[in-house]
This record gives structure tokens, C-alpha cells and sequence, in this order.
């Protein structure tokens, strides 16, 4: 009786560790780095990838434009980003990261249009899950 008993308890035991190993989130961005992140942000603007925008993001994200004075939060430009999952713009990015200190950076993308130019400031914190975008300014110079 002792012997089923432990034999049981192992497996019950073995079932739950597993299940808590299968259902545990694995943040495939939280090894890059800044830039990494930045490219990551950039392709989800211009080439409608959104296949890290959850882990891209931190939970306090912002998005502000400047052209009409629109905040957004992370759930809001999630959806957005969703909505316009496919949609590939036609126009020339570059990126440029403007300072890295400790556990902060500041990132500045340029997405040139035929007809206008969108540049995005960028800023990130690290934390104990990788880089995070904390909060995007989007001019229209």
C-alpha cells in the first residue's frame, strides 16, 4: 500500500511540474539587445509583423502622435498593430539609437515616405524580461 501510494503521489507530482512547464510564456526577444528590439519595432510598423508585438511592448506602453495629440496605451496600439497586420508600406526606414545608459535607451526611427516623413522616438527599459518599449513619439517633421 505504501509503494502505490508513493507511486501515485510521483506521478501526480510529474504531472503538475509538467503542466506547469508546458504552459510557462518564453519571451523570444528577451536576450536581444536595444537594436535588436528597435528592428523588431520598426517591422512591425512598416511590414505589419506582429509575431513579438506581445512581448515587444511593456505594460505601461504610451503611444503619442504629436500631429493631432493622440495618446494611445498598449492595448489600444496592440489592436491597431493587429489591424494592420500584413499591410507592408512603401518607404525607406532608418534607425539610429540616440542613447544607451544602464537600463535605459532612447531610439529615433525615420520612416520616409514619397510624400512625408514619420520619425518615432523611441524609449526603452531593460528589465528582468529583456527590453521593452515604454513609450513611442511619433513627429511628422
Amino acid at each position: 500500500m505504501k509503494k502505490s501510494l508513493s507511486t501515485i503521489a510521483t506521478a501526480l507530482l510529474m504531472i503538475i511540474s509538467l503542466s506547469l512547464f508546458a504552459n510557462a510564456i518564453i519571451n523570444p526577444l528577451k536576450e536581444k539587445d536595444s537594436k535588436s528590439i528597435v528592428i523588431t519595432y520598426v517591422d512591425a510598423i512598416v511590414l505589419g509583423s506582429d509575431i513579438y508585438n506581445k512581448y515587444l511592448f511593456s505594460d505601461d506602453f504610451e503611444y503619442i502622435n504629436t500631429a493631432n495629440n493622440s495618446k494611445f496605451t498598449k492595448k489600444q496600439y496592440l489592436k491597431f498593430l493587429k489591424d494592420t497586420r500584413g499591410l507592408k508600406f512603401d518607404c525607406k526606414t532608418e534607425y539610429q539609437i540616440l542613447d544607451e545608459t544602464g537600463k535605459s535607451c532612447v531610439a529615433k526611427a525615420i520612416i520616409e515616405f514619397e510624400n512625408f516623413t514619420r520619425v518615432d522616438y523611441i524609449n526603452m527599459q531593460k528589465s528582468n524580461d529583456g527590453w521593452k518599449v515604454t513609450k513611442v513619439t511619433t513627429t511628422y517633421p
